[in-house]
């Protein structure tokens, strides 16, 4: 099979390509696209807890704790720990963080905008459901693996 009929080969170029633009875009701001991704899972009013970014995005903790020095060195969040549980950080945006959240998001809609241009919403919905459908069966092959390690741990 070469490279070129296969799914991974597929999901990764075409995620590579966004990757790109959206570095190339947010390098006119002084972010990258997983920052402009943090700012945007960062809840306006109530805060994030810091332990929820990193799972939703797919980040390493270690990753997400540079990033959000660096977000705070930048003045662009702010973190609050709990007064019953010092492990509990909340992190929240200050008015600086606000606006590159405001450019991210305004990114990621313009992006989208364009793409409903040239596709048609059909076809975008049948995209949606096949990606849908690929990540099931990424999960079961995940959870496959993981009772066959599990399995194996067992005997050993």
């Amino acid at each position: 099979m070469k490279a070129h009929q296969t799914v991974d080969f597929h999901l990764k170029s075409g995620w590579l390509a966004i990757s790109r633009m959206y570095n190339a875009k947010a390098a006119k701001h002084d972010m990258t696209m997983s920052i402009g991704y943090v700012l945007l899972n960062i809840d306006l009013e109530k805060g994030t807890p810091a332990t929820k970014i990193a799972p939703t995005l797919g980040l390493e903790p270690r990753s997400l704790t540079r990033m959000l020095k660096s977000l705070e060195e930048k003045g662009w969040i702010n973190r609050s720990g709990s007064e019953h549980d010092k492990r509990f950080v909340n992190i929240h945006l200050t008015d600086k963080g606000r606006f590159q959240r405001e450019i991210a998001r305004r990114t990621v809609i313009e992006f989208n905008q364009q793409v409903l241009q040239h596709i048609s919403i059909e076809k975008l919905t049948v995209f949606f459901e096949v990606i849908g459908d690929i990540n099931r069966v990424v999960e079961s092959l995940v959870v496959e693996e993981r009772l066959t390690l599990e399995e194996n741990n067992a005997v050993g």
